[in-house]
């Protein structure tokens, strides 16, 4: 398995998301994924309905990684230019994908056929292959290192299980957690110096207030399992030896 970190772009479209009308559900269950296939969510951006924010986002985040993902925008209505916007970004025209044609009439054929609007579906930039989707029929759509996604999250899962494992991927991102009932501020100078003490770790500190008290999670992430242990032995060291109290596994 390779060495190397593997990166991906996420770019959330919709004007529903925005407006909070629609709370967004996609970006955590995409960013789990990709860390079981060995890929890091390196970046997310949130865009409109507008083909020149998409494919400007698409164009930033496809040269800065490895992989970019796009969710929302592929279904039947006017205001779904997902794919008129990643043609554009890719320079490349949008055809109409026999294939997916063929998927929607089987789906359609007990369903009132297939219309003008739901034909929408079975448009694709030039070049692309289809993402299967077992949930609804219309497909999600592959070309160079772009991934386009429905936005419901119940179909985007079922796209994200179809593309398991054929994405080149580094090892994965593994974790453990160690809590402590303790403002973060007070053991500020612990996480910076254990970190850097483990160069191939990270430690990310999410605090909370619970039942009147004030606490923080710390988070430690490694690809190397023999470093991650040694960075939550040291963490541990850490706070014991300044007195703070610790929980393994987090709180």
């Amino acid at each position: 398995m390779s060495e190397r970190i593997y990166t991906a772009g996420l770019v959330v479209i919709g004007d529903e998301i925005l407006s909070g009308r629609t709370h967004d559900k996609n970006i955590a269950q995409v960013a789990s994924w990709l860390q079981v296939q060995g890929i890091r969510l390196a970046e997310v951006r949130v865009v409109p309905d507008v083909i020149e924010r998409i494919v400007e986002a698409v164009n930033a985040l496809r040269e800065a990684n490895d992989y970019v993902f796009t969710t929302g925008g592929i279904g039947p209505t006017h205001d779904d230019i997902t794919v008129d916007a990643v043609a554009k970004a890719l320079g490349v025209p949008v055809i109409v994908h026999p294939k997916a044609r063929a998927i929607l009439e089987t789906y359609y054929a007990d369903k009132g056929g297939l219309t003008d609007a739901r034909l929408r579906m079975a448009r694709v930039p030039e070049g692309a292959e289809l993402i299967a989707n077992r949930m609804s029929g219309a497909p999600g759509i592959r070309i160079a290192n772009v991934h386009l996604m429905a936005g419901v999250p119940h179909i985007t899962a079922g796209m994200l299980d179809a593309l398991t494992g054929t994405l080149k991927g580094g090892k994965p991102l593994i974790s453990e957690t160690v809590g402590c009932w303790t403002p973060e501020s007070e053991v500020a100078d612990i996480l910076r110096q254990v970190e850097q003490a483990h160069a191939s770790c990270q430690i990310g500190s999410y605090p909370f207030f619970r039942d009147g008290r004030v606490g923080a999670n710390f988070v430690v992430r490694s690809t190397d399992e023999g470093e991650l242990k040694s960075c939550v032995d040291s963490l541990c060291d850490g706070l014991a030896s300044a007195g703070f109290e610790f929980t393994p596994g987090g709180i």
